[in-house]
Parts: C-alpha cells; structure tokens; sequence
C-alpha cells in the first residue's frame, strides 16, 4: 500500500464536501444564484473524491479488522475463510488507490473549454499542404463523431485541395481535454498522386490545439493591434471579392498576426480574427507558464514541445505510430476518419500515469 501517505489529508475533502452540503441549503446561498452555481460546481466537482475516499476508509477498516481477527485463536477452516477476506480486501484497496489517484490529479482549467486547432503544411510543399488537408478533415471528422459543432475560421487552400493554414473552431464539452494531446508536428510517408515513379516521400504538418477562451480572460489595448484590410484572394491570388473584406489584425508588442478572408463581410472576418487573436495570447501566456515548470514535474506528454515530432503517417503500411508513448495501429483510414477515442485514450492514460508519478 505504496500510496497510503498521499490519502493521509484527504478528510480535508471529507470536512469542505460537509461544509458545501450546509451551503447549499443556506437561504442565504440560495437567494444568490451566482454564490449557488459556484458552491454546487465545487460541490460536483469534489463529489467522486469524497465518495472514493468513504470506500477507502471503509475498506481499510474492513482490513484492519480481519488482519486482528486472523492473529486470534481460530480454527483451520476460519484461518482459511479470513485469509480469503484479507487477500480480497488487499486487491480491493490497491484498486480505489489507482481509482483516488487519478481523481487527485489536479484538473486542467481548460479541459472543458472549446478548442482552436492550427493546421499549417510544413516541409514537403504541395504534397505537406495536402496532409494539413487530410488532418484538417480528420478533426472535422472527429468533432462529428463526438456530436460536437466545427467551423473554419480562416484558411489558406493551395488550390489542388490542400492548405497551406486552416483553423478550425471545435465546440463540444471537453473538447481541449481529448484533443490537446495532438499538437505538435505529424509526419506523413506515401507516395504522391503526382509521383510517378512511385517513390515515398515524406512532408510534414504542424498541429497547434488551443482553449478557446471567453473574452473576459483576455483584455486587449486596441492601441496594440494594427487594423489592415484588403480584398480576399483565393487560390493562385486571384481575387474573389470586389470590396476590401479581409481584414489582417498585427499586435504589435508579440508580432501576432492573423487574417481572415473565409467571410464576404468585413465585420464577421474582424471579429474571428480578434476571436483567434485572443486565443493566441491566452495560449502565448499558457505556454510561458507551463515553460516555467520545472522539466521534473512536466508531464511527459502534455502540450509539451511544439517542435517535437509525435506521430507519423504510413500509408504503404497503413500505420499510425505515436512516437511519445511507442503506440501504433494498423487502422489509419478509420484514424483519418475520425475514429480517434482508442490513440486519445492510450495518450491520456499515459499522462495520468506521468502526473501521478510526480505526485508521489
């Protein structure tokens, strides 16, 4: 029982879930909705903590009892029966141990929000857009598997299907706590349609996933952002709009910038693009923090290095091999279709594990 002394000052759960149950009937609390939802959002959220600690003590108990048991004077057969019991006991409490470990892994303030993901083609020119393409239609794909809302704010074709940049807006509960694994760089091996020796290349793509935020967790000084507006263009350069609707917004003291043309009114490109600024800043803020932990407590997979290549793409072998935790299937046309759950999954079982390696 390695973990004992990690649930030592759990009672502190135990007193403050007694002390929300008194709030909530206070007349007080209740005549104050916002106090209420506050208190009953704690209060759901400690909830699973305290009931698996109850089990815990129960068990111990349980435990503790038989093991004194087993030191009396008793016959053979009640020896056997409590042994039975302790070895039962033992597995029981090993097993909501791993349970009240994951559930004291601190929570990601994020992991419910909406996400912004940034697809952009990297090395490989024609052949690396057409992968963005392809990731691009995976998350799409995804979010519809999940019954979750998806929506283009801006890209950037190169006119034979694939992107040069695309960023889709995903809008589902827990979206940034099942997609926030994929950021970093995906490579893709295979032979390309306009190859005609048949010879394998490889491209990349890189892969940004970012908390939509609400415009309350970011304040920007209009002073610091530069308005350009411009006529849309598409594919080759040509323009497909007579009125100047594209609108280009810089922020001058990080050098962001973001464009969009996606709309034909120049009010609805602002406000995505201050949509998509906002959400720059807050993950520019984010990213600095999580830089700032130090490298032995940083989960092994989190958001981690943007730099760093995590998957790769084999379509001869029609696999899909995640480099960060040695997984690979051999289902990449489900996986380009969506079907995502069981390499999220593995991603965030390996990070739970990581995170409670650190609490130790």
């Amino acid at each position: 029982m390695g973990g004992c002394k990690m649930f030592e000052n759990l009672t502190v759960y135990e007193d403050r879930y007694q002390e929300l149950n008194k709030m909530m009937m206070d007349p007080e609390v209740q005549s104050d909705s916002k106090l209420l939802q506050k208190t009953a959002i704690e209060h759901a959220e400690i909830e699973p903590i305290v009931k698996k600690y109850r089990e815990y003590v129960k068990v111990s108990q349980d435990l503790r009892d038989n093991k004194s048991m087993f030191d009396e004077k008793i016959d053979d057969e009640m020896r056997e029966l409590i042994k039975e019991e302790i070895k039962k006991d033992e597995e029981t409490l090993e097993k909501i141990e791993d349970e009240l470990k994951i559930l004291l892994i601190p929570k990601d303030e994020n992991d419910d929000k909406n996400v912004i993901v940034e697809i952009r083609g990297g090395a490989g020119g024609d052949e690396a857009a057409l992968f963005a393409g392809v990731l691009l239609r995976q998350y799409i794909h995804y979010a519809d598997n999940n019954g979750w809302k998806s929506e283009l704010l801006s890209s950037n074709e190169n006119g034979i299907g694939g992107y040069k940049e695309a960023i889709l807006l995903i809008q589902g509960k827990g979206a940034f706590s099942r997609l926030k694994y994929e950021s970093g760089v995906h490579r893709v091996q295979r032979v390309p349609e306009t190859e005609s020796s048949g010879r394998i290349h490889t491209s990349t793509a890189t892969v940004i996933v970012m908390p939509e935020i609400d415009d309350v967790e970011v304040e920007i000084d209009p002073n610091d952002v530069r308005v350009d507006v411009f006529r849309s263009s598409g594919n080759g350069g040509q323009s497909v709009n007579t009125t100047d609707s594209a609108v280009r917004l810089t922020h001058e003291p990080t050098g962001i910038v973001v464009s969009c043309q996606d709309e034909k009114s120049q009010l609805k490109n602002k406000d995505k693009a201050f949509k998509i600024l906002k959400t720059k800043l807050y993950d520019l803020e984010r990213q600095k923090q999580e830089d700032a932990v130090s490298q032995e407590k940083k989960s092994q997979i989190g958001s981690g290095d943007r730099s760093e290549r995590i998957r790769t793409y084999n379509y001869p072998q029609g696999r899909v091999t995640d480099h960060r935790i040695n997984y690979t299937s051999h289902r990449i046309d489900d996986i380009n279709n969506g079907d995502l759950n069981d390499l999220i999954d593995a991603l965030t079982a390996a990070d739970q594990a990581a995170k409670i390696e650190n609490m130790q």
